[in-house]
């Protein structure tokens, strides 16, 4: 098989797989990364039955940080159960997974995997390739040294495929995270709808506003990552060690390192990105700063790890599964023209 071929096979198997298994713990992690300060639940009193929207006046929103609704700074985080929506607020991972398994079932677990899989392997297997070619063939040419080509291959990729992919990654995003009541449901229309409100409203520029986090995220994670992952592998390999074990091991390793150093930037995207379709209309978008100062005065810097538990359970298998399908599956689709060669 013609090698770009393996690996555009490689690669979409990879980010295939990794989708289907990861979904549930990136469902997790924006709970948890958007649900409002312990102090928006304490106005409810034992006795408020767990019922969603009280004072009446308050709209009741699934899932969102009370800073994506400044007017109406005590609403509550809701959960769809069997046709109620109920006031709930989640407390660490563990919890978060068992909330909403018990209220929403499998499917409250997989939403947005759809969208995941549409956006998710054109973009991942794109990265992969455009890293592939960086590494191998551009960047060694222009490279100040060896050490430093996989990040400075990893920077450009991803720099590049998330700038193309900002407006899916909102789209997805928002399905995870978009309020949900019986007249609004949660589905991909009704998103479709708001995205295009908010492009009539704010101009098509909007699509991109939660660009900055997520670069600043996303690019450290992956000049991080690759540095890591190829420096990790080098090292297997220097004592014997080869093939898709490798391959996940230090792809683990390197991906929990990264995920540790950037989960604040991560915080900053999923927050912008709520914020940008759930704020207050009329109201002066946050800078990413202002939104950084805002979080740390009002919840503190441990709101900057939010969701760091269901992220690294997710991210450290994650870039285990993706880099060691790419590699294996590559290499086995390779190997017949290898060998005659």
């Amino acid at each position: 098989m013609d090698p770009l071929l393996a690996k555009v096979i490689a690669a979409a198997c990879g980010s295939s797989m990794t989708a289907l298994t990861m979904t549930p713990f990136d469902v997790v992690k924006t709970r948890l990364q958007t649900q409002p300060p312990q102090m928006g639940l304490t106005t409810l009193s034992s006795s408020s039955s767990q019922v969603c929207c009280i004072p009446s006046n308050t709209s009741c929103v699934r899932k969102m940080s009370s800073l994506a609704r400044a007017a109406h700074p005590q609403e509550l985080v809701c959960l769809w159960d069997h046709g109620t929506l109920r006031a709930e607020r989640v407390d660490g991972f563990s919890d978060a997974f068992r909330k909403v398994w018990h209220a929403e079932g499998v499917r409250g677990l997989w939403k947005g995997v759809g969208t995941t899989l549409l956006i998710g392997v054109p973009s991942s297997t794109c990265y992969m390739l455009t890293y592939d070619h960086l590494v191998h063939v551009l960047i060694p040419t222009i490279s100040p040294s060896p050490s430093v080509t996989p990040l400075i291959s990893g920077v450009l990729a991803r720099s590049a495929i998330s700038s193309v992919a900002s407006p899916f990654e909102l789209l997805r995003t928002n399905l995870q995270s978009t309020p949900l009541s019986p007249d609004n449901p949660h589905t991909l229309s009704s998103v479709f709808g708001n995205i295009r409100s908010l492009v009539r409203s704010q101009g098509v520029a909007s699509l991109w506003r939660g660009l900055g986090p997520t670069l600043w995220r996303d690019v450290p994670f992956s000049g991080l990552y690759w540095a890591g992952y190829e420096t990790s592998k080098s090292e297997f390999e220097k004592r014997g060690h080869r093939g898709a074990q490798v391959a996940f091991m230090s792809g683990s390793i390197s991906g929990a390192a990264a995920a540790l150093l950037t989960n604040p930037f991560d915080v900053l995207k999923t927050r912008r990105q709520a914020l940008l379709m759930g704020g207050a209309a009329g109201s002066t978008p946050l800078t990413s700063l202002s939104l950084l100062s805002e979080i740390i005065r009002t919840e503190g810097i441990p709101a900057l790890f939010a969701g760091l538990a269901p992220r690294m359970v997710k991210i450290v298998p994650a870039c285990g599964i993706m880099i060691a399908c790419y590699e294996s599956i590559g290499t086995l689709l390779t190997k017949p023209i290898l060998d005659e060669e």
